[in-house]
């Protein structure tokens, strides 16, 4: 079977994984997201199934490859107009072996069962890799929020929550935000949960507001997160951050907090992007212009750009992995990032490649820029800020007390330290030294399957 993931030339899938592979696209067609992230996991699995064959008698592959409950519902709703809307709603709960469910919603027109699969399976390594104790998980709806007021975003919350709640509990599965998903939304989804269950159960939903049982820190994680994985790459190669020209992608939450670390630690960040365009500043990153454009207005880029002066141009359609960069962080979606892109980074002597965004890079464009020698932090790792964040948040909520921003910052630094390193030492474990794909892939199955084998076949 032809490598899928593209790691390396070399590499395809396990030949006594190739019949369950065949067997999970015959159950789950149509769901090509799905397919390509469980393809790029078993790839990585051929030396720790050699050195560990219990795991294959277990059968642990079969089963952590199908889900453990999938929940898809109506989700009526009335506009401004009065008119009826109907959308349809999702929570895939995957893996419970190490705690609770938990992975974000998303609100966006493209979800559907696939892709709501694809970011709940990679959830499941994710979360295993923060060492935290908690499951994966992940849901969301193919409503779009943007363009629509307050009212219209509440009544739709309520009616997500009122099927929702049933399934959710901070010690079952707790929902953080996404894709479309902020502090409004998880604040209209709170208020319903709590409406109808009669409790205050901080745990169930996380990312709420600071005043209100949220933790400081929690929007800034999953970009923080990332530019941290991205330095501590750079430091095992001997160099730094500090100086180095910063292409970002996307302008949402994950990316405009990947350029305020970066620029924190001495970055020149030069791009940001939205779906019509891209924009380029000489100057650097104006953070404060960005986040007023995208926070406060819910503007576009190409108003940033506007409104920067000389520095900037918006450079509409085209790639913004065009602009050389000595490191490269895709914050926007998945498969944004693909082989032509990598080359043309490449080209331009990118030295690390960070995923921010679950799954932006295409399985050809990993095997260019490993093939390239370039430092390659996959999503499941370096991304993986955010919930870990939301895990901390879970412990305050426990506890009923709330942590200063710089403690959870401080937290938040360690634990991307020890994902960094766990990915790294567990690729030189199993002969592929470097490879950062490989270290987390087994690293957070192997805590998975132990855990499964553990719990007997449940």
């Amino acid at each position: 079977m032809p490598s899928l993931s593209g790691q390396s030339s070399a590499r395809s899938m396990p030949s006594v994984l190739e019949p369950l592979y065949t067997e999970a696209l015959r159950r789950n067609p149509g769901e090509p997201e799905f397919h390509q992230a469980l393809g790029e996991v078993l790839e990585s699995l051929g030396p720790v199934l050699a050195a560990r064959p219990e795991l294959l008698e277990a059968r642990v592959l079969e089963r952590i490859v199908e889900p453990e409950r999938q929940i898809i519902f109506r989700v009526p709703w009335q506009d401004d107009f009065g008119a009826t809307r109907v959308n349809r709603g999702f929570r895939v709960e995957f893996n419970s072996a190490l705690g609770p469910y938990k992975g974000g919603l998303r609100f966006h027109p493209s979800v559907d069962l696939g892709i709501v699969k694809f970011l709940g399976f990679e959830q499941i390594f994710k979360n295993a890799l923060t060492g935290l104790g908690i499951g994966g998980g992940k849901g969301g709806s193919d409503f779009d929020p943007r363009g629509r007021s307050d009212a219209e975003v509440m009544r739709f919350c309520q009616s997500f929550m009122t099927e929702l709640h049933r399934h959710l509990g901070e010690h079952t599965d707790v929902p953080a935000g996404d894709i479309g998903v902020g502090g409004r939304e998880i604040g209209y989804l709170f208020g319903q949960y709590r409406r109808i269950t009669n409790r205050w159960e901080a745990g169930v939903l996380t990312g709420k507001g600071v005043g209100w049982g949220g933790s400081p820190g929690r929007t800034e994680a999953t970009g923080y997160g990332n530019v941290l994985f991205a330095a501590e790459m750079l430091k095992r190669r001997g160099e730094g951050l500090e100086g180095r020209q910063v292409v970002v992608s996307g302008s949402g939450n994950v990316a405009v907090h990947s350029i305020e670390k970066a620029q924190a630690l001495g970055a020149h960040v030069v791009t940001v992007s939205d779906s019509a365009g891209y924009v380029v500043d000489e100057k650097g990153i104006d953070l404060e212009l960005l986040k007023q454009v995208k926070e406060i207005e819910r503007g576009r880029v190409g108003d940033y750009a506007e409104r920067r002066g000389t520095s900037a141009r918006y450079v509409r359609g085209g790639s913004v992995w065009d602009v050389p960069a000595d490191v490269a962080l895709p914050s926007a979606t998945q498969n944004e990032l693909d082989a032509d892109a990598a080359r043309t980074l490449v080209r331009n002597g990118v030295k690390a490649v960070s995923e921010g965004a679950n799954m932006p890079t295409t399985p050809e464009a990993v095997r260019i820029l490993r093939a390239a020698g370039v430092s390659f932090g996959p999503g499941k790792a370096a991304n993986a800020g955010g919930v870990a964040t939301s895990a901390l948040e879970m412990q305050q909520n426990a506890g009923r007390v709330r942590w200063e921003f710089a403690e959870v910052e401080e937290r938040l630094a360690a634990v991307m330290r020890d994902i960094h390193d766990t990915a790294y030492e567990t690729a030189e474990r199993y002969g592929a030294p470097g490879d950062y794909v490989v270290g987390a892939n087994i690293a957070g199955f192997e805590r998975v399957a132990d855990a499964m084998i553990a719990q007997g076949v449940v």
